[in-house]
This record gives C-alpha cells, structure tokens and sequence, in this order.
C-alpha cells in the first residue's frame, strides 16, 4: 500500500480492492470521522481475534477447520490493521515533519 502526499489512505478499498484516499485538512469533517469510526471497529475486531486465538491456540480441542477459519479472519484483520498503520504513519509524517525519522 501506498500513500499520496497530501491524502489520507481510508480503511477500506474501492473496486478491485484499489485503495481508497480522502482529500481534507478537517479532521473533523464527516468522512474523516466516519474512517476514524471505522478504524477504531477494525482495531476493536482485531483485539478480540487475537483474544480468540490465544485461545483456541490453548485449547487443543480445536478442529483444523476452526483453526483454517481463525487464520481466514487473522489474515484479514492484519491487513486492516496494517492499512490502519500506513495512514496514521502518513497523517503523523505530514502532520509534523520532524517525526517522520522514527
């Protein structure tokens, strides 16, 4: 995934799985609030995924077709987390250029 100076990558994609990007410098306006809405539901998801599988991990009653359908849903919260980190990495590098070294 790539970021557009200047645009925030949105947590979720366009046709074809394309990125999709916002053009605002209101952090307040609707679409931004509805990504962040919309962000803090995928890292919420995520949490409680990794829960489920330190647990189903511990548990060694759970079927391969569990286990199949955990790393299905892990894989996807990964890339929502991921597409979560690449755009706050963008917003913090263009918000404030000295804290984009680290």
């Amino acid at each position: 995934m790539t970021t557009l100076n200047g645009l925030r990558l949105l947590p979720w994609s366009g046709p074809g799985g394309k990125p999709c990007y916002l053009s605002t410098d209101n952090p307040e306006s609707y679409m931004s609030r509805l990504a962040d809405g919309i962000e803090a539901v995928q890292l919420s998801g995520a949490s409680a995924l990794l829960e489920e599988a330190s647990e189903a991990l511990d548990n060694q009653d759970t079927s391969l077709d569990e286990m199949r359908c955990l790393v299905s849903e892990l894989t996807g919260a990964l890339r929502d987390v991921l597409r979560i980190a690449t755009s706050r990495g963008h917003l913090r590098a263009t918000s404030d250029p000295s804290e984009s070294a680290y």
